[in-house]
């Protein structure tokens, strides 16, 4: 499980100083395999503007493209990518720039014409693990300055966790922010949240004939959104977590269940609006997002369209290629349940297919969590879609089998006795077997 420390630190007042952070991370249990650092500048790497291309007709498989870094100097660079264009505003490695991957960029000819530098794309600068091609920046872009600055990727730590079963808590930033929270005593504040005024009550029909699987089905109804890009600081993120960015509603809902723990879907509202969660019938079939036919089984959960009765999703696993969001869509179904571990795990062992949301299903979520997860996707979506309105009047259904919140009852006086033991014993006694204790067992049991 990889965490941010940018994340963390919105969500409470923990130092800024990652050894520190880490140290207190392993200390609660919460161990640290490993520490990266990310989204650091690359010193000699600035933007340049594409003057003009050119083929060579002995290097069919490369381009000259000819630059301007903002110093009126005109470069020559040999490129392989083929997704630029004339005009376009990308990073230039200057001559001595050393890169993320220790390849340092030196006058390098082909058919005898040297190379003035290198265009990079996002893989090359260390901002992805994947791309398609050079990375183009904002037309609007200063010349001269460094990508990163100018796109305002934030210089960030990732730590990779190796969390134990009973964590299931901690696979959202929010679970290891409080534990953070607690351990060096300051506020946990939770994620920025920017409604503002709900629009009209709005309810969608939802059937639940699954009531011992799905214990909670809620949805919350958007208006006006606006499909796009997402704003670079979100799709930096997901990079930095694992995750590739497609679009500002799919990147909300899946920067929402890693900050939150609370796995969610968005659903054109024009396409699904109303649902039922039934059992699938054997042999019956789902195109999942990842573009592949799966024939289902009669122990598998969907999520089917309220009206016609057919799956949209695979349910806690994956959503429906033919329900996906595409750039027409206006209105949302933003769904987010609880569904019982064990058909979800089993569900993703039978088809191979196990995803981020039921990683996060079959250990357990919060099933109450709803509320903030959809008040979070709309601050996320507003970046770019400045008039998204999330609608009062949400549907929420829950059957007997969704857990609810339980009341235990502490005296202050047991606490005081607890803190008083702890400092008295800071290595705790073996709880197990207490004569086997060297730290003075019997007068814990007795102060206990």
């Amino acid at each position: 499980m990889k965490v941010l420390l940018s994340i963390l630190r919105e969500m409470a007042d923990i130092p800024a100083d990652p050894d520190a952070v880490a140290l207190a991370l392993n200390s609660l249990g919460l161990a640290v395999e490993e520490m990266t650092v990310v989204g650091a500048p690359v010193p000699g790497v600035v933007t340049a503007r594409i003057l003009r291309m050119e083929k060579h007709p002995d290097a069919a498989k490369v381009t000259r493209c000819f630059v301007d870094a903002g110093d009126g100097q005109e470069r020559h660079v040999w490129c392989g990518a083929t997704n630029m264009k004339e005009g376009d505003i990308v990073p230039l490695a200057t001559l001595g720039t050393t890169m993320p991957n220790g390849m340092e960029i030196a006058r390098r000819g082909i058919l005898g014409i040297d190379s003035e530098g290198m265009l990079c794309s996002e893989v090359e600068l260390g901002m992805s693990d994947e791309s398609s091609g050079l990375l183009i920046l904002p037309s609007d872009v200063q010349l001269g300055v460094s990508p990163f600055d100018a796109l305002g990727i934030e210089h960030d730590v990732v730590f990779d966790l190796d969390l134990t079963r009973n964590r299931a808590d901690c696979w959202g930033h929010l679970g290891v922010a409080r534990d953070l929270a607690a351990h060096f005593g300051v506020e946990l504040r939770g994620p920025r949240l920017n409604v503002g005024s709900h629009g009209s009550a709005t309810s969608l029909p939802v059937v639940i004939d699954a009531p011992d699987n799905c214990g909670s089905f809620s949805l919350s109804y958007l208006s006006n959104v606006v499909v796009g890009p997402s704003p670079r600081w979100v799709s930096a993120r997901l990079a930095h977590l694992g995750m590739r960015s497609i679009n500002n509603v799919v990147d909300a809902s899946n920067l929402v269940m890693l900050e939150l723990n609370q796995p969610n879907h968005a659903y054109d509202a024009e396409k699904v609006s109303s649902f039922r969660v039934r059992f699938a019938q054997s042999g019956e079939t789902l195109t999942t997002l990842d573009g592949q036919e799966r024939t289902l089984y009669a122990d598998d959960l969907l999520i089917c369209n309220g009206e016609t009765n057919v799956g949209v999703g695979l349910a806690g696993v994956m959503g429906d290629l033919h329900s996906e969001i595409t750039e027409t869509t206006t209105t949302l179904a933003l769904e987010s349940a609880w569904f019982a571990p064990d058909p979800i795990r089993f569900a993703a062992q039978r088809h191979g297919l196990r995803s981020e949301a039921s990683i996060r299903f079959e250990r357990g979520v919060n099933p109450h969590g709803w509320v903030a997860g959809a008040e979070r996707f709309v601050t996320i979506l507003r970046e770019t879609s400045p008039n998204a309105t999330l609608h009062a009047g949400a549907t929420l259904v829950q059957t007997a089998s969704c857990p609810q919140p339980v009341e235990v009852a502490v005296s202050l006086q047991y606490m005081t006795s607890l803190t008083t033991l702890a400092k008295q014993f800071p290595n705790p006694p073996c709880m197990v077997d207490c004569r086997r204790c060297s730290n003075g067992a019997a007068l814990c049991v007795e102060f206990l």
